[in-house]
């Protein structure tokens, strides 16, 4: 079976940036980070991650590029098969691109289709808006300086005595 697979830029911007891209269901997710990154003209070559989504596009699992943990734990997306992560039921990832610039991507599975004989896969079957030059800044739930307050908990920062630790410890 083939993956039909929306890809979306998450940008603030009028213009709608995406791409749909077909893709074998037994291919591996370094196959799906490989034809987004060359649909949208990447080299291909930062760090990049897929996270598991729910319906709410939520960030879940992480799914990597290349294993960074010390202990060798991480789950890779040479080792992660694409219909393993998305099927019907559950047809959303979160793509994050570049770890310094954060390009970041909704992939939906949009459809599912027979494979065509002869036809070459992954394939990018429609294109539309041109990505931007630098990566869609990224805006948290509150833009509000005021509240975020780092001394909530009412400590004093000068007062070292009510401090867990041996200060002579050198």
């Amino acid at each position: 079976m083939i993956y039909r697979f929306r890809v979306i830029l998450d940008n603030d911007t009028d213009e709608d940036v995406f791409r749909d891209l077909e893709i074998k269901e037994e291919d591996t997710l370094e196959d799906l980070h490989n034809a987004i990154t060359q649909s949208f003209g990447f080299d291909g070559t930062e760090m990049a991650s897929f996270y598991v989504s729910d319906e709410m596009w939520n960030q879940g699992e992480e799914i990597s590029l290349f294993d960074l943990s010390e202990d060798a734990s991480a789950k890779l997306m040479s080792d992660t098969v694409i219909n393993s992560m998305v099927y019907e039921m559950h047809p959303k990832l979160i793509y994050v691109y570049d770890f310094f610039n954060l390009w970041t991507f909704y992939v939906e599975l949009a459809e599912i289709i027979d494979e065509i004989e002869g036809e070459t896969y992954p394939n990018l079957i429609f294109s539309k808006g041109q990505i931007p030059d630098v990566a869609p800044e990224k805006f948290f739930e509150s833009e509000d300086i005021d509240d975020f307050d780092e001394f909530e908990n009412d400590l004093d920062i000068d007062d070292y005595e009510h401090l867990d630790f041996d200060e002579n410890w050198n």
